[in-house]
């Protein structure tokens, strides 16, 4: 296998990120953004994004402000400069943190707000009415496993967590 000169490692990366990213439930230009910050020494500018990718002023906008509501990317300023720069979270760890606590909110807690509702189905006394209520109960319990995880996750710090599953799997 032939070494890759780092520019063409950066852009493996940033395509590989994009798809896995999709595979995720996000947007692959939300991914490749994400990655390309990841990978930038410097500060980016939503110019350099657009030419770096080809991607379109208004996608690479639209995207950035929801990297900024997710956490993972903030602006900076320079000094003298009047358009606004990008940075994302470097430390892999807080990032995915952040990640967990978005993927949460967004569709676990969605879910549980569901479940809560499948609860108060008028009773009934069928095969039907035992199955229904049967699967909402282990449903709910395996959502809520799932969210104290996530809690515990975000609530974590480094060295525990990777404690915890260097544990798991000797």
């Amino acid at each position: 296998m032939a070494d890759l000169t780092l520019s063409e490692a950066k852009a493996k990366f940033i395509q590989a990120w994009g798809v896995l990213g999709s595979n995720w439930g996000i947007s692959r230009t939300m991914a490749q953004i994400h990655a390309l910050l990841l990978v930038s020494v410097e500060p980016l500018s939503a110019e350099d994004i657009m030419h770096t990718l080809g991607v379109s002023r208004g996608n690479v906008n639209m995207t950035l402000r929801e990297l900024i509501d997710w956490g993972l990317v903030h602006r900076e300023l320079k000094p003298g400069e009047r358009k606004e720069f990008f940075v994302a979270e470097k430390n892999i760890f807080e990032a995915a943190k952040l990640i967990a606590r978005q993927r949460r909110q967004r569709e676990l807690e969605p879910l549980l707000k569901v479940i809560d509702e499948m609860k108060h189905v008028k009773p009934e006394e069928s095969e039907d009415y035992h199955n229904f209520n049967q699967v909402v109960r282990d449903l709910e319990k395996f959502a809520k496993n799932v969210d104290h995880a996530i809690e515990k996750v975000v609530k974590a710090d480094e060295n525990w967590f990777f404690g915890f599953f260097a544990k798991l799997f000797k």
